[in-house]
């Protein structure tokens, strides 16, 4: 008997003379895979999180909590480690709770946070050097150049990223590794 059969083995005892059935152990939850179009749909809700932060910023709404929205929904903060080392980051490289990663993306906590997605950007898109799951350790890594339009002038800042997601219990993936730098800009001589 395979294992998959086992879980679902289940045993028939009597009490008071009735069968109950009860299981004979608890099956685990089928978790569906990451798969490259998770990664795709993950990008796509970033970039529109950071979007619509900006907008709800200049609209002068409540831009914090769309903030705690996007962190809540897209990266995994309250379920385990998450290794965030944002793009303008200088003396406070490294992110590793959700208050530090909000002050990044609103300002606030950190004195050299100026709310990176308060910019405002207009729009974000990635550009995928490689997508690699790793079907034994269900997570998804994606590397490549993002794009960030500026909502004022239009220009285009260009980022180099890497993301690496997991699939939580309840379904949704999430970001737990990001790393973001500008390209590096070599000094002429």
């Amino acid at each position: 008997m395979n294992k998959r059969s086992f879980l679902k083995l289940v045993l028939l005892t009597t009490v008071g003379g009735i069968g109950v059935a009860e299981p004979a152990l608890a099956a685990k939850p089928v978790i569906a895979a990451i798969t490259e179009q998770d990664v795709l749909q993950a990008q796509q809700a970033w970039a529109q999180g950071i979007v619509e932060i900006g907008k709800v910023y200049q609209d002068g709404g409540d831009y914090k909590a769309a903030a705690s929205k996007l962190l809540d929904q897209l990266y995994g903060y309250g379920h385990g480690k998450v290794l965030f080392k944002p793009t303008k980051a200088a003396y406070d490289q490294f992110r590793e709770t959700k208050a530090e990663a909000m002050s990044y993306f609103v300002g606030g906590e950190n004195p050299e946070d100026h709310g990176f997605a308060l910019q405002p950007w207009s729009a974000v898109r990635f550009e995928n050097n490689g997508i690699v799951i790793d079907a034994d350790a269900d997570t998804a890594e994606a590397m490549g150049n993002y794009f960030f339009t500026d909502a004022k002038t239009g220009n285009e800042v260009k980022v180099e990223y890497t993301f690496a997601y997991k699939r939580l219990k309840d379904g949704r993936v999430v970001i737990f590794l990001h790393h973001s730098s500008l390209p590096y800009q070599p000094v002429a001589h």
